[in-house]
């Protein structure tokens, strides 16, 4: 009979929260029919980061364990100390029959987690449409940006799914026309991922500007470059008459980028298309020789050494790129300048790299070398 059925010891928390990871469905009804549970356990947390049940069952897509909570007053709204309510799990899950059951329940559509990311965002990062169509057809805002300023747009453009792409502008044909609070487009967006099918969809549906900066004077292609994703680079080249030569806020050109971000197939392309470019400045002087030995980008040095660069260039303040490995203690691109002829010679302020150096160790490889 039914007291058979029943536990003889009162339901702990943790094991509730094991049937319910588990989608252990008896248990769990087993548990509540019999009265053994606290009502308050819908709202306590199982783990440090807040999380309830419910947003265990969520995550897990347990649907008839989010049904049975329903049942029994539970509050799909509860929130764990990142904001996420069981409708942000259910999203990220890419659990469909969750996400609707939650939503008919009365799930609100645009609650925000910390950062202000709404349940369609978090769905955005997916590839799963209908789940994007199910919060759409309930209502959810398109346009709300993130405390970054990102829509749900800029971030479909960065995981680059064509499907959904076209869905969201076919509900909102101006969501192309968008900034993020640092003036990035969703074009940026699409190009810095190397998302070449958004990166075209983009250019064919809105009316960019191949070439705007964001603030820091980024352009698209520029962020292709940095990303390394030469195909899309190639195509806005290409096809869009982009500016190679287009400096950003701090006079770099693309070929800068991509060394200091140490992408040596974007480096190899550029001066394929430019073999001047080996040597090229920035507004300041730096070449990108300077911009690898700063960020200890040491493939790209080795690559700019094969192609004859000039190891002892100095900038405008009379830097050379052995000032910007050493100033960083990058043992290796210092080694690796020290060895193809670069000569420590003082900056405009008298200043040597071995100046610079703040360990015995990097003290002592200018040592060897100078002897």
């Amino acid at each position: 009979d039914k007291k058979k059925k029943c536990f003889r010891i009162k339901i702990s928390m943790d094991i509730l929260a094991k049937y319910v990871q588990s989608g252990d469905v008896a248990g769990v009804e087993n548990s509540l029919e019999c009265k053994i549970y606290d009502p308050v356990w819908f709202r306590k947390p199982t783990n440090k980061i807040g999380d309830t049940v419910l947003h265990i069952a969520a995550r897990e897509g347990h649907r008839r364990i989010l049904q049975t909570f329903g049942k029994y007053g539970g509050d799909f709204e509860v929130a764990n100390l990142d904001g996420k309510r069981p409708l942000h799990e259910a999203v990220l899950g890419e659990h469909l029959d969750c996400v609707k059951f939650l939503i008919h329940h009365g799930a609100v559509i645009d609650t925000l987690k910390r950062a202000d990311w709404t349940p369609l965002m978090l769905a955005c990062t997916k590839s799963n449409l209908d789940v994007i169509k199910s919060l759409v057809d309930a209502e959810a805002d398109v346009t709300l940006k993130n405390k970054d300023g990102w829509t749900p747009f800029h971030i479909a453009c960065r995981e680059g799914h064509r499907d959904i792409l076209l869905y969201l502008l076919d509900r909102d044909n101006r969501l192309w026309d968008t900034v993020s609070n640092n003036g990035r487009t969703p074009l940026h967006t699409a190009a810095l991922h190397g998302k070449l099918e958004a990166t075209e969809l983009l250019v064919a549906m809105g009316k960019y500007n191949i070439d705007s900066p964001d603030s820091c004077g980024s352009t698209p292609f520029m962020d292709a470059i940095r990303g390394g994703h030469v195909a899309t680079a190639d195509w806005l080249l290409s096809n869009q008459n982009v500016n190679l030569h287009k400096t950003d806020s701090m006079g770099r050109e693309a070929v800068h980028l991509a060394a200091q971000a140490g992408a040596v197939n974007s480096m190899q392309y550029l001066i394929g298309l430019c073999p001047e470019l080996v040597n090229q400045p920035t507004s300041t002087g730096l070449t990108n020789l300077h911009c690898a030995a700063k960020e200890n980008q040491v493939e790209i040095i080795q690559y700019l050494i094969q192609l004859q660069c000039d190891v002892n260039i100095q900038d405008h303040k009379g830097h050379t790129a052995l000032h910007m490995a050493a100033g960083g203690q990058h043992m290796n691109s210092v080694e690796i300048l020290l060895q193809h002829g670069a000569v420590d010679t003082p900056n405009l302020q008298g200043t040597l790299a071995r100046d610079l150096a703040r360990t015995n160790t990097l003290t002592q490889l200018f040592d060897k070398w100078a002897s």
